[in-house]
């Protein structure tokens, strides 16, 4: 028997207000320049028990693995490969800003073959390579699989992905990025989310802590401070004076909603005006009951399995119109949604229509 529900769906209330949500600069802005560098690179995870590629299913895992070996000194040329301990990987991994030679950066391992498990296994010498194709990391260790999976010949048990992996500090920093910070004049903070309310406050917080004006805001993502008017030695002194200067951000009222993990999210100015809702619904039952008719004994004939299925559609009865009352708080939103008495799926349903209805004062994102 299979029965259709509807999705359990939780709903999460965010309250936080203007005057208590003070957030630091630096969880707001990013600073110009200041930033990560996405590396990958592409190697072999060895030592598996049993659980890596199958060569004829990924045979580039047997051409890699070839290479290293030759590399090594190991003569291979003309031999067959058919370890099943080897599994071939993409290795990635995001290098620091002002990541300096020398320094270690964490690593994540994804198998890209037929590669049953990670667990257990090391990773061999593997260059990372940045956009512009040159090698800024070198990564190698042994990798902690993120789960773990028991087989046998009719049962399998798998727990989390033992398929990826990561390998804290794993990789080593061969290039630094060249970046000189000292020889800016001007840095430009560009907001995480573009609100003209946030980069004004930005804007006369900082002034405000100078007592000049040593800031502008340019646009509703951006904000530039001068250098030279914050009188600081250097642009990372007046950088390390501003990034924890707290602002109360502004934010555009928004209900997000995603269907997949059931769960919807308010912001605190989500605003609904005051509707009348009747809503109803269908429940489909679906129950597989197959047969198996068998001949007589010793008779010609063979058995046969006969398809036998009840499927029924109901309609949930007919509701009465119910009344939501435009609310001057998240908490009356949430009362006036709730009081419609309905279940999780339903209520997806009715935030869609009422935002339709131009009834919804909020951005209404679903995922």
């Amino acid at each position: 028997m299979m029965i259709l529900r509807g999705m359990l769906i939780a709903i999460v209330a965010l309250f936080a207000t203007a005057s208590t949500a003070q957030v630091r600069l630096k969880d707001l802005v990013e600073f110009d320049g200041v930033r990560g560098n996405d590396l990958i690179g592409y190697g072999l995870v060895v030592g598996l028990d049993g659980t890596g590629d199958g060569i004829r299913n990924a045979p580039f895992t047997e051409d890699i693995m070839a290479n290293i070996l030759e590399r090594l000194g190991v003569n291979v040329t003309g031999e067959q490969f058919r370890p099943r301990n080897v599994a071939a990987v993409l290795v990635t991994a995001s290098l620091p800003p002002f990541a300096r030679t020398g320094s270690r950066v964490d690593v994540t391992v994804s198998a890209i073959g037929d590669a049953g498990s990670l667990f257990g296994g090391t990773l061999v010498m593997t260059p990372l390579n940045g956009a512009d194709g040159q090698i800024y990391a070198v990564s190698q260790g042994a990798v902690i699989a993120g789960g773990v999976a028991a087989r046998g010949d009719a049962a399998e048990v798998v727990e989390g992905v033992p398929t990826s992996g990561s390998i804290p500090g794993g990789a080593r920093v061969e290039r630094e990025i060249d970046f000189a910070l000292n020889s800016l004049t001007q840095v430009r903070l560009a907001l995480r989310q573009a609100d003209f309310t946030t980069a004004l406050r930005i804007e006369q917080a900082i002034n405000t802590y100078f007592g000049r004006a040593v800031s502008a805001m340019q646009d509703s993502g951006t904000v530039v401070l001068d250098i030279a008017a914050t009188r600081a030695s250097s642009p990372a002194h007046a950088l390390s004076r501003i990034e924890n200067l707290v602002v109360a951000p502004g934010s555009r009222a928004r209900v997000v909603i995603d269907q997949r993990s059931g769960t919807i999210v308010m912001g605190e100015d989500v605003r609904i005006s005051r509707v009348a809702v009747a809503q109803g619904g269908l429940t489909l039952r679906v129950e597989e009951s197959p047969i198996a008719v068998q001949p007589n004994p010793f008779s010609p004939g063979e058995t046969v399995v006969l398809p036998r299925t009840e499927a029924e559609i109901t309609n949930q009865a007919e509701v009465s119109l119910a009344e939501v009352r435009g609310g001057t708080t998240l908490a009356e939103v949430v009362a006036g949604l709730n009081a419609l008495g309905v279940g999780p799926r339903d209520m997806i349903d009715i935030l869609n229509t009422i935002n339709a209805a131009g009834a919804l004062h909020a951005d209404l994102l679903v995922r």
